[in-house]
């Protein structure tokens, strides 16, 4: 399985930050196990952002909950990440993965993307 993270890579602080995962391996791939986004902001650990379930019942952080969204299109083997009122604490590089639950237990994930830096500009 292949994943590749896609968005811009500046967003100023009241912008809504979109990123987009495209999934390849294999037909109808993205309706089975968890789809993750992590992210790491610089000199800091991982970072779990959230989930959604092949169910397609999704799972965030607390700390983030009330400002992430995440959904799926299966037509197009993609899943995105939406976070509002992006702050500089947000600035990070995001990785999108694929994960056996929704968790920040990271032996749980099998797959990568090659993340993508976000930069949050005033």
């Amino acid at each position: 399985v292949r994943l590749q993270e896609s968005g811009p890579g500046l967003v100023n602080p009241s912008q809504t930050l979109s990123l987009t995962c495209t999934v390849s391996g294999g037909p109808d791939i993205i309706s089975h196990y968890y789809w993750s986004w992590v992210r790491q902001p610089p000199g800091k650990g991982l970072e779990w952002v959230g989930s959604i379930a092949e169910t397609g019942h999704t799972f965030y952080t607390p700390s983030l909950k009330r400002r992430t969204s995440i959904s799926r299109d299966s037509s197009k083997s993609q899943f995105t990440l939406q976070l509002t009122s992006v702050i500089p604490e947000g600035a990070s590089v995001y990785y999108c993965a694929r994960s056996w639950e929704a968790s920040s237990d990271y032996s749980k994930y099998d797959s990568w993307g090659p993340g993508t830096q976000v930069t949050v500009v005033p």
